[in-house]
C-alpha cells in the first residue's frame, strides 16, 4: 500500500477565541486590585481614555419593590441606589462621590503571590483545557502555607470533573516549586520534599508515619517502629528540621492586598435585601470622543490614522467590558444572595448547599463564567466582608446543611464542653444528628482535623492538665 498526496475540502465549525474575547475573560476574573492597576495601564497607553464619574446602573434587588397602592397611594420611598456608568463607573444617586487617588503602596512593584506562581508553572505543565480548569481550582483552593484545605470531592463538585482527574492534577501541582506544595498534611508535604531530595527510604517512610511520636518526643518507640539506632534516628531528625513545614509562606511577604467588597448587601425597606456594587471597586473610565474628533482632523500619515483607530477600537471595547463586567458580578452575587437569604439573617447555621452549576442554571451562564466571577471576589454585609466562595459548599449528610454549617456547629461544640465532659466524635455525630444534622462519625473526625481540633483523647489530657493546675 503506498502512501499518496491529495488536497481535500471540509467544512465544519469551530469555535475561535479573539484576543478581545479572552482579554474579556480576563477581566471578568481579575480583582479590584488587579482590576486598578490594568485600568491605570490602559489609561497611561491610551490617550482617548479618561476618568469620570456618574452614569446609570441600577441596584439590583431580590424582590420587586412593592405596587402602587390602590386609588394612587405610592409605596414607602426607596433609598438611594448604587449606580454605574456605561464604563463601569459608579456614583451615588443625588451626590458624587471624591476622586480616589492611588496610595504609595499601589505604585510599588510588587513579588509574584503563589498562586501566580504555580499558575506560570501550570500553563507549562498541562496543555489540556479541562486538567488545567482543574489546576486552577486547585492552585486557588490552597490556603496561604500552600496546603489544600478543600476536599478533593468538593472540589470535583465545582469544576465539575471526576475526583480521580482531580487527584491526578493534584500529583502534577505537588511536583511543582516550592517542594511541599499541595500538600493536605504535614506528612505529605514532607514526603514530597524527601522524594525531590531522593531521601525518602522506608526508614524516613516510617518516621513520618508518626510525627506523633517525633512530637512526644519518644525516641525509644521512634527507634524501634524505624529499626534504626540513636545516632541514625538523630541523623533522620536533623533532616526533617531542614525541611520547610509551610512552602507557601515564601510568597508570603509580598504585600497582602485589603479585601474590599465588590457587592454590598443591604436591607431593603420591605424586608428584603438589596445588593449593589461598591462604588469604591468601579472604575471610572470614558471614552473621549471630543478629543478624538479633534485630533482625527490634523491626523495625516496612515500609522497615525492606523494608531488613533487601534485606540478607538480599544476604547470602545474596554468600556464595553468593564459595564459588562459589572452586571456579570451583580447577577452572580443576586443569585448567591437569594440562594444564602438565611445567612445573612441568622448566620453561618442557616448557610444552604450551593454549587457553580446551580448558580449557572439559574442565572442562564455556563459554569466556567460563574467560577471566574467568584475567583478574589467578595461580599459586604452587615455579617463582615467574606469571600464570594464562601458561600459554595456542597451539602454533608442528610438535612441540607452546608458542609460549612456542620464546620461551624462543631466548633461550638468543642469550645462550649467541659474539661472534664469532653466530646468523643461519636458524641458530636450523636448531637448534630439530633439537631436535624446527620453525618458520619468519619465525616466529624474529618472536618474536626480541618478545623485542627485535637483528638477527644488530647482534649481530655488537657482538660486534666488545667484542673489540676487550676
Amino acid at each position: 500500500m503506498s502512501a499518496t498526496q491529495r488536497l481535500e475540502l471540509r467544512q465544519g465549525q469551530t469555535l475561535a477565541m479573539t484576543p478581545q474575547l479572552l482579554q474579556s475573560i480576563k477581566l471578568l476574573q481579575l480583582s479590584h486590585a488587579e482590576l486598578v492597576a490594568y485600568v491605570e495601564a490602559e489609561l497611561e497607553r491610551n490617550p482617548l481614555l479618561q476618568e469620570a464619574e456618574g452614569g446609570a446602573f441600577p441596584a439590583s434587588p431580590l424582590r420587586k419593590p412593592p405596587a402602587p397602592r390602590p386609588g394612587g397611594g405610592q409605596p414607602p420611598p426607596r433609598p438611594l441606589p448604587v449606580t454605574a456608568g456605561p464604563s463601569g463607573g459608579a456614583s451615588r444617586s443625588g451626590g458624587g462621590d471624591a476622586e480616589l487617588k492611588p496610595e504609595l503602596e499601589a505604585t510599588l512593584a510588587r513579588a509574584a503571590s503563589l498562586a501566580e506562581h504555580l499558575e506560570a508553572q501550570l500553563d507549562l505543565a498541562l496543555a489540556d483545557p479541562v486538567s488545567h480548569e482543574i489546576g486552577r481550582h486547585l492552585i486557588h483552593s490552597l490556603d496561604e502555607a500552600g496546603y489544600l484545605t478543600d476536599d478533593l470531592a468538593d472540589i470535583a463538585e465545582r469544576v465539575p470533573a471526576t475526583p480521580e482527574a482531580v487527584e491526578a492534577v493534584l500529583g502534577v501541582i505537588q511536583g511543582f516549586d516550592p517542594p511541599g506544595v499541595g500538600a493536605r498534611t504535614l506528612a505529605e508535604c514532607l514526603r514530597i520534599q524527601l522524594r525531590e531530595r531522593d531521601r525518602l527510604d522506608p526508614a524516613m517512610e516510617a518516621l513520618l508515619g508518626r510525627l506523633d511520636l517525633v512530637a512526644r518526643q519518644d525516641f525509644a518507640a521512634l527507634r524501634r517502629l524505624c529499626g534504626v539506632d540513636q545516632e541514625d534516628l538523630a541523623d533522620m531528625l536533623a533532616e526533617l528540621r531542614r525541611l520547610e513545614p509551610k512552602p507557601g509562606l515564601a510568597f508570603a511577604s509580598a504585600p497582602v492586598d485589603v479585601l474590599v467588597p465588590d457587592v454590598l448587601v443591604r436591607d431593603g425597606p420591605d424586608g428584603s435585601f438589596l445588593v449593589e456594587l461598591n462604588p469604591d471597586t468601579l472604575p471610572r473610565i470614558l471614552l473621549d470622543r471630543s478629543y478624538h474628533t479633534e485630533v482625527a482632523r490634523s491626523v495625516r500619515s496612515e500609522k497615525d490614522k492606523l494608531f488613533l483607530s487601534e485606540c478607538l477600537q480599544t476604547a470602545h471595547w474596554l468600556t464595553r467590558s468593564l459595564d459588562q463586567r459589572a452586571r456579570t458580578i451583580l447577577k452572580v452575587a443576586t443569585e448567591i444572595v437569594r440562594h444564602q437569604e438565611g445567612f445573612f439573617r441568622q448566620g453561618v447555621p442557616a448557610l444552604r448547599p450551593l454549587t457553580l452549576k446551580t448558580v449557572a442554571q439559574a442565572i442562564g451562564m455556563h459554569e466556567s463564567t460563574v467560577s471566574r466571577v467568584v475567583a478574589n471576589k467578595a461580599i459586604g454585609s452587615a455579617r463582615g466582608v467574606l469571600g464570594m466562595r464562601f458561600f459554595f459548599g456542597a451539602a454533608a449528610g442528610e438535612g441540607g446543611h452546608s458542609a460549612q454549617a456542620v464546620r461551624h456547629r462543631i466548633r461550638q461544640l468543642v469550645d462550649a464542653e467541659a474539661p472534664d465532659a469532653v466530646l468523643s466524635d461519636d458524641a458530636i455525630a450523636q448531637k448534630l444528628k439530633a439537631e436535624g444534622m446527620a453525618v458520619a462519625r468519619r465525616t466529624v473526625a474529618k472536618y474536626r482535623e480541618a478545623l485542627r481540633i485535637p483528638s477527644s483523647a488530647d482534649r481530655r489530657r488537657r482538660g486534666k492538665h488545667r484542673l489540676k493546675t487550676s
